[in-house]
């Protein structure tokens, strides 16, 4: 008679392995809600100076987008994670050089289009 040994373990597939944990996303969801409360804050009651204020904005803008990768979606620089780090810098990379070169286009366009050695009136004017 033979005994058959089955093995009960969770497979190793590396599946889960991207995945938060409870832990992981409060304390991502924490984190995004200081922030946000930080940058309504900033604006709101005048936390710094007014000439500080865009920076201090762009700053938390910037820590919050950190966050949210980081703990939402699972971007991060582990092994099973590269696949995902890669596609999303491709992806900013490409959606920067997108709304770059739009924007190049259209001041060129405004550059070489408007007529600068005449008034607005007279141009109204059609003569």
């Amino acid at each position: 008679m033979s005994h058959s040994h089955v093995n009960h373990a969770v497979p190793q597939s590396g599946h889960g392995d991207g995945h938060g944990s409870f832990k992981g996303y409060m304390i991502g969801t924490v984190l995004s809600l200081v922030l946000t409360l930080a940058s309504f804050g900033v604006v709101m009651f005048h936390l710094v100076p007014p000439a500080m204020g865009l920076v201090a904005i762009v700053v938390l803008c910037v820590a919050q987008l950190v966050v949210q990768l980081g703990y939402f979606l699972h971007i991060g620089s582990s092994r099973s994670q590269r696949a995902n780090t890669g596609i999303f810098i491709c992806t900013a990379f490409l959606i920067a050089v997108i709304v770059g070169l739009s924007l190049w286009v259209m001041h060129n366009a405004n550059v070489n289009m408007m007529p600068t050695h005449i008034s607005v009136d007279r141009a109204m004017a059609h003569d």
